[in-house]
């Protein structure tokens, strides 16, 4: 048994350091009321799958077999793609403890069931009624005390947690119940959002966006409801990244940024290459024969991917903590997903500080934002930032080519400190 489902339960000061990541007001304040609402909401599932594209991420690394990596765990599938790359050591830490949970779920899957067909049938296909069984069969022995607890664990309707499995897991959580609320809203200003799984090209793509979804970002109900903070918790967007969002736009509202956001979503990427948009669209991962898919779900993938879960360490606790525990120069590649965007300059600053004292020579650190621009210049100690290269050309262009499409910038750093 490896490793990596064999580590000691979660730590249980993780959902406090949750919380001290997201307050940034006074309790009883507007602004903090709306935080401690999103931090009720964030402390369950939230992303089955991940929605940052792990390709981009591997290109902009340049993500080579003797890497170390410290990731944010998330929905785990960008750890299990950078394991296509054999690098040496992947940590990955993770606030939400059930996001720990299901990224030990994944691994335990993928090394002790018995085909990767049965891994696709557990995390790929929707209605697959056996799946709890092959749970209680080949995983739950193998998982740690914390996760298997978790996982047998009772929702509010009784059922066990595992049983999401049988039906369609991206449909559960935080994000899934976000795209369900958007589809019956669409639907309740006559436009069925799946029926863009039927366009054949880009231009058919485009076609339904223009005449069919992009009217309804200037509808009253969702101009309306969109301009609530608590109507983007289901995107896993606290309430200061909802700011940042907004000061990407010329008439600052949030109906305008969705808008764009789901344009490229729609529009850039064929169906068939882009499984972000058919899980948005089409609520599954279903195409043709050739379409892609997570890594971990590709057969191409599997024998690799499960040869290096070994590799994989999670945490319970936040990056900057667990950059403290590392020595000096132990660290090649950092991936932060869009976690500064949440933080405050004191925040920022302790953790470029551990990134700085940890980083290998050449190390490389990505990151998105909800806006555009870089945020570290003017908030992050110049006598750290001097010693990092912002690609501001390769960044733009990496971003481009993100598939999610739900970030308004990707941003690469690299190390140029002898």
């Amino acid at each position: 048994m490896s490793d990596t489902v064999t580590q000691a339960a979660p730590s249980a000061t993780g959902s406090e350091q949750l919380k001290k990541a997201i307050y940034q007001n006074r309790t009883l304040s507007r602004e903090g009321l709306s935080e401690r609402l999103f931090a009720r909401f964030f402390s369950g599932l939230v992303y089955a799958q991940i929605w940052e594209d792990p390709d981009v991420d591997m290109e902009a690394m340049e993500l080579g077999p003797d890497h170390r990596i410290v990731t944010i765990a998330s929905g785990g599938c960008n750890v299990l793609a950078y394991l296509t790359r054999q690098p040496a050591r992947i940590d990955a830490v993770d606030l939400n403890r059930t996001h720990i949970a299901l990224n030990r779920l994944k691994l335990a899957a993928i090394e002790h069931l018995p085909s990767h067909q049965d891994v696709v049938r557990f995390f790929g296909k929707p209605g697959q009624k056996h799946n709890s069984d092959a749970y209680d069969r080949f995983i739950a022995r193998r998982l740690d005390t914390a996760s298997r607890a978790y996982w047998e664990g009772r929702n509010w309707r009784g059922k066990r947690r595992i049983d999401l499995f049988q039906g369609n897991i991206y449909r559960a959580g935080l994000l899934g119940w976000f795209m369900t609320a958007a589809h019956l809203a669409a639907r309740a200003h006559g436009v069925d959002p799946a029926e863009m799984m039927q366009a054949r090209c880009l231009r058919e793509q485009r076609h339904f966006f223009d005449e069919r979804l992009a009217p309804l970002f200037d509808k009253p109900l969702i101009r309306w409801a969109t301009s609530r903070k608590a109507s983007l918790f289901g995107l896993g967007i606290p309430p200061a990244q909802y700011d940042e969002l907004l000061s990407a736009t010329e008439d600052n509202t949030m109906a305008t940024v969705l808008r764009r956001r789901l344009e490229k979503l729609a529009c850039h990427f064929p169906l068939e290459q882009n499984y972000f948009a058919r899980q948005a669209f089409g609520r599954s991962y279903a195409g043709s024969y050739d379409a892609t898919v997570p890594a971990y779900l590709d057969p191409e993938h599997h024998p690799v991917i499960r040869q290096g879960l070994g590799s994989v360490f999670l945490h319970n606790r936040n990056f900057t903590d667990l950059l403290a525990r590392k020595a000096e120069r132990s660290v090649d590649r950092y991936v932060l997903l869009d976690a500064q965007d949440w933080m405050n300059d004191q925040q920022l600053n302790a953790l470029w500080s551990e990134i700085d004292r940890t980083a290998a020579p050449g190390a490389r650190v990505i990151f998105r934002t909800a806006g555009e621009p870089t945020i570290l210049p003017g908030r992050v100690s110049n006598s750290i930032l001097d010693r990092w290269q912002y690609r501001s050309e390769q960044s733009r262009a990496l971003c481009r080519h993100d598939r999610s499409a739900i970030y308004g910038g990707f941003h690469l750093y690299v190390n140029i400190a002898a």
